[in-house]
């Protein structure tokens, strides 16, 4: 569910039936999952809390805690995800907005233009859902743009982005990103 919803904050458990929860940071980490993970566990050894924090968590707590600090470290945890909402990732794929610069699957950094970074900016802001043409051209061109401008960025982005194609059009809709 987590890696459908980007979700801001996840709470793991590290002893779960079936994954454990060091593997389900460290997948939804891969899958691009941006959003703060805390850890709670009975596991309090070093090792343990190293372990989940190579993982990928930004925080981990060993039971017994009170639960006003659990609290206290989401809210901390949602403060810092704030600060670093100049990344955006989805699918491997990672979007510094403040240099209009994308990095896809380990691979170098790819320079954008700046309607470019936009388009893709706005795509990365809700992944899972259609942009439509009509509201890409009012935001990114304040309204004052041909119908097929968005189709145009779309297929420079598609070959900046290369292969597999993460941007994909709903006919008579507009465009999506799917992993």
């Amino acid at each position: 569910m987590a890696e459908d919803s980007a979700p801001d904050l996840v709470v793991l458990d590290v002893a779960m039936p079936g994954l454990t929860g060091i593997d389900v940071c460290r997948r939804l980490r891969d899958k691009g999952l941006t959003g703060g993970v805390l850890m709670l566990t009975a596991r309090d050894a070093i090792e343990d809390r190293v372990r989940g924090l190579d993982a990928g968590a930004d925080d981990y707590m060993a039971k017994p805690f009170a639960i006003d600090e659990v609290v206290a470290r989401l809210h901390a945890l949602t403060r810092r995800g704030r600060d670093r909402s100049d990344r955006l990732s989805f699918a491997g794929l990672t979007l510094d907005t403040t240099t209009n610069t994308v990095e896809r699957g380990g691979g170098g950094a790819i320079e954008l233009s700046a309607r470019e970074g936009q388009l893709l900016e706005l795509l990365l802001r809700d992944p899972r859902s259609v942009v439509s043409r009509d509201a890409a051209i009012e935001r990114i061109w304040s309204g004052a743009a041909v119908d097929n401008i968005v189709d145009r960025y779309v297929g420079r982005l598609r070959r900046k982005l290369g292969d597999p194609p993460l941007i994909r059009t709903v006919r008579g809709v507009g465009f999506i990103l799917d992993a």
